[in-house]
């Protein structure tokens, strides 16, 4: 024990003073806090004004247009051109709407059961839905459903009932 205190207390006195005689030495910049590396944004920003940065590139959305030397108010206002729609292009199969060919594509059966009549009902419905077909070609899909439903329906309505 020194001067009456513990060897721990006598570490943490010197240790007290060596970082005091450090802080002196260093004396901050008046723009810095001490203990922070980097300045204060307020004084950063008056120094680029100060430098001829203007202060619009603060602004993280003007930095960009700055640098492009454009009018941003002329940029942001211009709306790009739309693009053209694609023409639309009628399937092959759309344009066969008599019931002769709905008949061939169902290829209906007298040996078929409800279950196979369902199952082609439903892949007609698939490939022919009208929803599923560009709006020029709504009109056919939707003829083409409707001689489709009525064909499995008559087709149906003949299986023998057990």
């Amino acid at each position: 024990m020194l001067f009456g205190q513990s060897v721990f207390q006598s570490v943490l006195e010197r240790l007290k003073a060596e970082d005091q005689t450090d802080e002196d030495a260093e004396a901050p910049a008046d723009h810095r806090v001490s203990g922070l590396a980097t300045g204060l944004a307020f004084d950063v920003m008056a120094l680029d004004v100060m430098e001829g940065v203007s202060a619009a590139s603060q602004r993280v959305g003007q930095a960009y247009f700055d640098n492009l030397e454009l009018d941003p108010a002329a940029a942001i206002a211009e709306e790009p051109a739309p693009l053209p729609e694609p023409k639309a292009v009628m399937p092959d199969h759309l344009a066969r709407i008599a019931p002769e060919e709905i008949a061939a594509e169902l290829a209906i059966a007298a040996a078929d059961t409800q279950q196979t009549l369902n199952e082609k009902r439903r892949a007609f419905a698939k490939a022919n839905h009208p929803d599923g077909v560009a709006q020029p070609f709504r009109d056919n899909a939707n003829r083409r459903m409707m001689i489709a439903n009525l064909l499995i329906d008559e087709a149906m309505r003949r299986l023998p009932h057990s």
